[in-house]
């Protein structure tokens, strides 16, 4: 089991035999002392147990050998004994070493007793240390290294002197730090040099109590981590340090002052050292005062400086101004907190400096500011107000100043009679700059949004049915022929943009009568802009209101088309080919009774050539549509003359009646009013219209004698020899086709008594489902099924007009109940 080059660093002894009186024995090899007193080990595969004994000397070699042991001949390797001065005798001797022998159990006894320490160790130890820290203290060079302090630290806590220590550090730094504190009383008057002082203190001390740390280090990672009441030394150098700060008040409420005076200073746009608050305010913070000492007396000193500003700036500034201070001074706060004011503080400092300048203001700002700029659409101040009162929960207030000036400005518009041409343009604009500041300034809040909603609804119907009314004859102007410099895409948004006032309306059913009315107007004369924008419009009013809204008007186009094609028929017939009056060409609109606006009858007599003309496409349409009536409406008739006057032809676009009157001049020069009455048959009022628009108008195809705007019973009329024009056709306007007072008053009406059969249609519904209901809930049901508003003493009326007729009757026990009659 023997290994010969297994180790390098030992001389292996050669197993030997010897005659002394020690008997034969193999002598082990020689090893150094140790300093570990007992060891077993494993070494060359085998066992050894040792028992080593401490020898003074680190260089003595330990052997248990005899004395005659030494005296063996070179040739058995006694030189190996000598290694140390025949190193190259006991390697050659090594080579001739015989096979090793079973090693032999060494025991070593330990003979020398425990060291004692010296007498006075502890004080002697804690003088060098003393000397050391106050030499730290008063900035000295110590004649000690810091390696030896560290090991005189070491050996204290290793021999159960740590709590001595600590106590001794601890009374040894207050004193220095009392002494220190004490000689900033009564310092410089001046706060900036007082408070440099006061760093510099702060300053020295932190390095001291990190020197020391240094040096007394394995005395916090031994005695204070196993004792739970005792602090670190960095801990325990602070709470001294507080103490001896709160005893000398001077320097604490001196040192807090300053620091205030400093950030005034600085809001009042003064440059200040930031360093010196930073390092002063982390003083605050480590010393576990901040908060107390600190930053209840600054909040205080905020709060008074932001509410004198906040008064002073609202009396001098405008309110955009205002608010862009204020947001300045919110930043300002903010950059301070970051700079040297602790994290904690952020919070609080900056809802101290929002609730002066902003919360306490509010109803100010709004009441001073927020019309202007909701008039002048400032946009970026709006933003700015927004947000700033969002950061003050203060928006409810600002979503009821949006309100109130919506609905204020919004009635202007609407209550104004005298701008009622421009209301509906008016509004559109008014919308589209609550939206944009709505999209833009308030971040599209919901609730901003709906309170312009209901603000709109309120102010569109304040006056009933006008704003309807409008809002349809603004929609005829556009979609009517002749607005040049309008695109289809621009067309098409003016439409979306209408349709959102259209939701507004709660009458939609006077909007439709009026709509209709419109759209019949564009589509006999042939006035509309375009068809698809016209199918466009009604799509949207389907999308919005159903089908049973649009049914009418749909029913109307069907007309139009169908129409094009009977005209396409009549053309062909046999009739036409050999019945009509030559020179004369005809187009017959042919409409539904149920799909069309409601036209009074207007009779008239007409020339014979357009009488034979009806005639015969009155027998082409019965023999087509057998079963069917047509009614002719003059009204709506227009027509192309061609005029020959002596400067020049003329083709004039005309009315029926207008025609009906100029071809009387074929066969007079000059007639009478009352001779054309008679000939004529046209309504009087309606031939006063017709006569103005053709001697008192821009194209004067007749003289009136005598001259004037009014046409008079007396009034005499002339064929104009001498009219000219630079164009060659020319429309006269038809005054017929302008609406008049009257006709819209008739139109309302016939929105009224529709509104009226539809509520008794409702009643009949409603109690033919229930049989028995109370006066209450029906009248509660009746509101919830019409669309249009109603008072309830008008549905009381039609309840008292069914009765009457039968189809209800009150209870002979409870006249507030009713009962259907089937």
């Amino acid at each position: 089991m023997s290994h010969a080059n297994n180790t390098t660093n030992h001389h292996k002894r050669p197993a030997c035999t010897t005659t002394g009186g020690g008997g034969d024995h193999c002598n082990p090899p020689m090893k150094k002392a140790r300093s570990q007193g007992i060891a077993t080990t494993t070494k060359n595969g085998l066992h050894f147990d040792t028992d080593v004994e401490i020898s003074d000397e680190s260089s003595s070699v330990i052997e248990d050998l005899n004395p005659n042991d030494l005296l063996d001949p070179p040739s058995v390797g006694a030189a190996a004994g000598r290694a140390s001065s025949g190193g190259v005798t006991s390697n050659l001797s090594r080579k001739k070493a015989t096979l090793p022998q079973p090693a032999k159990k060494l025991v070593i006894k330990l003979v020398k007793a425990k060291p004692t320490l010296p007498t006075n160790f502890e004080e002697k130890t804690w003088a060098t240390l003393k000397s050391a820290i106050s030499a730290i203290f008063m900035k000295q060079p110590d004649p000690c290294d810091l390696e030896k302090l560290y090991q005189a630290v070491n050996d204290l806590c290793l021999h159960k002197m740590g709590g001595s220590l600590y106590q001794r550090i601890e009374k040894e730094c207050e004193a220095h730090i009392k002494t220190a504190l004490q000689s900033l009383v009564g310092q410089s008057e001046d706060l900036m040099v007082f408070l440099s002082l006061v760093e510099n203190c702060w300053q020295d001390f932190c390095d001291q109590m990190l020197m020391i740390r240094g040096i007394a280090l394995y005395l916090d990672r031994t005695y204070v981590k196993q004792t739970p009441t005792a602090r670190s030394l960095w801990d325990m150098g602070l709470q001294l340090f507080r103490k001896h700060l709160s005893l000398a008040s001077e320097v604490e409420y001196k040192t807090v002052f300053g620091l205030l005076k400093m950030i005034e200073s600085e809001r009042l746009g003064e440059a200040v050292d930031r360093t010196l608050l930073n390092h002063l305010l982390k003083m605050f913070t480590a010393l576990g005062i901040y908060s107390e000492s600190f930053e209840k007396p600054f909040l205080e000193r905020t709060s008074e400086f932001y509410a004198a500003e906040g008064v002073k700036y609202m009396q001098q500034s405008d309110i955009p101004d205002y608010l862009k201070h204020v947001e300045i001074r919110l930043h300002e706060e903010h950059e301070r907190c970051v700079l040297y004011l602790d994290v904690s503080t952020r919070k609080t400092l900056v809802a101290t400096a929002e609730r002066q300048l902003l919360q306490h203001h509010i109803s100010a700002i709004l009441d001073k500011g927020f019309t202007m700029l909701m008039d002048g659409s400032r946009i970026d101040d709006l933003q700015r107000m927004y947000l700033l009162f969002s950061r003050v929960n203060a928006l409810e207030s600002l979503r009821q100043a949006l309100s109130s000036y919506t609905r204020r400005t919004g009635q202007g518009m609407v209550m104004d009679e005298e701008k009622d041409k421009d209301m509906v343009s008016c509004l559109l604009e008014f919308k589209a700059s609550l939206d944009k500041i709505w999209e833009e300034s308030f971040s599209k809040n919901e609730a901003f949004c709906n309170t312009i909603k209901d603000a709109f609804e309120h102010l569109i119907n304040l006056r009933q049915n006008r704003p309807a009314e409008l809002i349809a004859k603004f929609l005829d102007d556009k979609l009517r022929a002749g607005n040049k410099g309008t695109s289809e895409e621009e067309l098409e948004g003016t439409l979306d943009k209408v349709l959102v006032l259209f939701r507004f309306i709660q009458g939609k059913d006077v909007f439709e009568a009026f709509y209709k009315k419109d759209l019949a107007k564009r589509l006999l004369l042939g006035k509309s802009a375009s068809i698809d924008a016209e199918k466009s419009m009604i799509s949207k009013l389907k999308t919005e209101c159903g089908s049973q809204f649009t049914n009418k008007l749909e029913g109307m186009f069907k007309d139009i088309e169908l129409s094009k094609e009977i005209n396409e028929s009549f053309k062909q017939s046999s009739q036409a080919r050999t019945k009509l009056p030559s020179g004369i060409e005809m187009s017959v609109h042919v409409l539904t009774t149920g799909y069309w606006p409601t036209y009074p009858p207007m009779d008239v007599r007409l020339p014979h050539e357009l009488n034979v003309y009806q005639d015969i496409f009155k027998e082409f349409y019965l023999s087509k549509y057998s079963g069917r009536r047509l009614m002719w409406q003059n009204s709506l008739g227009h027509c192309m003359l061609k005029g020959e006057f002596p400067k020049g032809r003329k083709e004039l676009a005309v009315s029926l009646f207008q025609t009906v009157v100029l071809m009387l001049f074929n066969d007079a020069q000059n007639l009478s009013f009352q001779d054309i009455k008679d000939a004529t048959s046209i309504e009087d009022k309606e031939l006063r219209r017709t006569l103005q628009s053709l001697a008192c108008g821009k194209t004067r195809v007749l003289l009136k004698n005598p001259k004037g705007r009014e046409v008079d019973d007396n009034d005499s009329f002339a064929f104009n020899d001498a009219f000219t024009h630079p164009l060659y056709r020319l429309k006269v306007n038809a005054i017929q086709m302008k609406e008049t007072v009257e006709e819209n008053t008739s139109t309302t009406e016939r929105v009224f008594q529709d509104r009226q059969y539809q509520v008794d249609a409702a009643i009949v519904r409603i109690m033919k489902t229930r049989k028995v209901l109370s006066h209450t809930l029906l009248i509660t049901e009746l509101f919830q099924q019409l669309k249009f508003p109603i008072k309830s003493t008008d549905l009381k009326k039609r309840v008292e007009s069914l009765i009457d007729r039968e189809y209800l009757e009150r209870d002979k026990n409870n006249p507030q109940i009713y009962n259907y009659l089937a």
